[in-house]
């Protein structure tokens, strides 16, 4: 996939008469491309539509629509947009109150490494996560991650044939397996693999 650009960008302007729109059609398409797995975290898979909207709102929040500040946003968000050999994505871990949320935090170090998807018969693939600023000198795991799965030709073929996709977590204290990931998500995420 092909990396944003600023030519590919709304102006301030035209983002603000249209946000309604473009948050309604991102929102459509995260629908399709989100695995929860157990009852606390969320994996959203990113895409160049899912990306260059998040670009926009965080320029439109900071009313800045300037060369180096559009530069550094690129420069950021694009590395989260799949390469065609693999899935990147953002994960939330969610609890219903800080208290709990600091406890089982706290108990999850290292979740990010542990997260895996599987695609028919294959061996899972484990996440690669990017370095995150968020974890205390404790060394408490943080409440958001960006993740890469990278995949082989096969598992890609494999996929893009239809084959199952599944996804988990295998974490001393967070050990879950989703059931079936269904079709509709399984084909929105095959066609970042091209």
């Amino acid at each position: 996939m092909n990396k944003l650009k600023k030519s590919d960008l709304l102006s301030l302007e035209e983002f603000n008469s249209n946000r309604e729109q473009l948050r309604e059609h991102v929102l459509t398409i995260k629908k399709d491309r989100k695995i929860q797995i157990g009852n606390n975290v969320t994996v959203f898979f990113e895409n160049s539509d899912t990306i260059k909207y998040q670009v926009q709102e965080v320029l439109q929040v900071k009313n800045k629509f300037e060369q180096n500040r559009i530069e550094e946003e690129l420069a950021t968000y694009n590395p989260l947009i799949p390469d065609g050999s693999n899935l990147k994505a953002t994960m939330l871990i969610e609890f219903p109150s800080e208290i709990i949320k600091k406890n089982k935090l706290s108990q999850l170090n290292n979740i990010e490494n542990n997260v895996w998807l599987q695609v028919g018969e294959n061996d899972r693939i484990f996440a690669v996560a990017y370095e995150n600023s968020e974890k205390t000198a404790k060394e408490n795991t943080s409440s958001l991650h960006f993740l890469r799965f990278e995949f082989s030709n096969l598992m890609i073929k494999d996929l893009q044939s239809g084959a199952t996709l599944f996804a988990g977590i295998d974490h001393p204290n967070y050990n879950v397996r989703t059931q079936e990931i269904p079709g509709t998500t399984s084909d929105s995420l095959a066609q970042d693999l091209v």
